[in-house]
């Protein structure tokens, strides 16, 4: 059997309208081609549906129960095309977004309030991941990355690209001095990155290249915890401009070697899978989360 809408429209036009020519002139067909796709629908039921004379036609026991199923039928269909262009219109659902713990807290969460007053429909679900992480295994739609891609399986969008700065708090600056050179950063207390050999690298000019490579004496997983030790005078850190602007603009963080610096900045990207289409949930906040930054 291989019924489809387009037959069951037919079949509740025919009956609604009274006759086969009015509910031609409905269907925008001939009445001949309506009669001919009322017969195939009842051969493909194998079944009477209709008792047919030259004045009216009425319905058989078969043709009503099943009139029954069509209408409901086709009223399904139509509330679930209804649902999903109101989806479209209004975007909904779930939608898991995955960060590092540095970017979701100075860069998602301060916002989340003024995107979830644009669209209050969708379920925000935040993950913090200071490690690269499986979209599939965690469930996520949509995750910020920064620093270079290699994985070839994801669509990336560019959001950003944040400068990289060297840092310390002016009490630990009173208590050790003032580096003058990168050379000098060898006579401190430096803050760095475990399992994470590219945030060692800091861009800094010096004798031997644009990229000096620091051995921390304090090592973390996460820039959250670097910023912290370094708030708290633990030494000297270098981390994105996105996590430390209020810091330095507050004087609780300064910069140093400022003209040895490389101009680098660090890219982020959002990136999903390529077998997924971009759901309009997921475009309408990579696009909010781009504005804001």
């Amino acid at each position: 059997m291989d019924i489809n809408s387009d037959d069951l429209k037919t079949f509740i036009t025919v009956i609604d309208s009274g006759t086969l020519s009015a509910a031609s002139v409905h269907l925008g067909q001939t009445t001949s081609g309506v009669s001919r796709a009322l017969s195939r629908l009842e051969d493909k039921l194998a079944t009477s549906l209709l008792t047919r004379t030259t004045r009216r036609m009425e319905l058989t026991e078969e043709g009503t129960l099943f009139l029954e199923k069509a209408r409901a039928i086709l009223g399904a269909m139509e509330e679930a095309e209804e649902t999903i262009r109101i989806r479209r219109q209004k975007p909904a659902g779930r939608l898991c977004v995955d960060a590092a713990s540095p970017f979701m807290l100075h860069c998602v969460v301060p916002h989340v309030a003024e995107f979830r007053a644009m669209y209050p429909e969708i379920r925000l679900e935040l993950s913090s991941n200071d490690q690269i992480a499986d979209l599939i295994e965690h469930r996520t739609d949509i995750a910020i990355r920064i620093g270079a891609l290699n994985d070839s399986t994801l669509h990336a969008r560019a959001l950003t690209a944040s400068p990289l700065y060297v840092l310390a708090s002016p009490a630990y600056l009173a208590a050790h001095g003032t580096p003058r050179t990168p050379e000098d950063l060898a006579q401190h207390t430096l803050l760095g990155f475990v399992q994470y050999e590219l945030g060692n690298q800091w861009p800094l000019r010096h004798a031997n290249g644009n990229s000096l490579t620091v051995t921390p004496s304090i090592s973390a997983s996460s820039g959250e915890t670097l910023r912290q030790l370094a708030l708290a005078g633990q030494g000297i850190v270098c981390l994105a401009d996105f996590m430390t602007r209020t810091d330095i603009e507050a004087g609780r963080l300064v910069k140093l070697l400022a003209d040895d610096y490389t101009g680098y900045r660090q890219q982020i990207h959002a990136v999903y899978y390529r077998n997924t289409q971009l759901a309009q949930r997921i475009s309408c906040f990579l696009d909010f989360l781009q504005q804001k930054l």
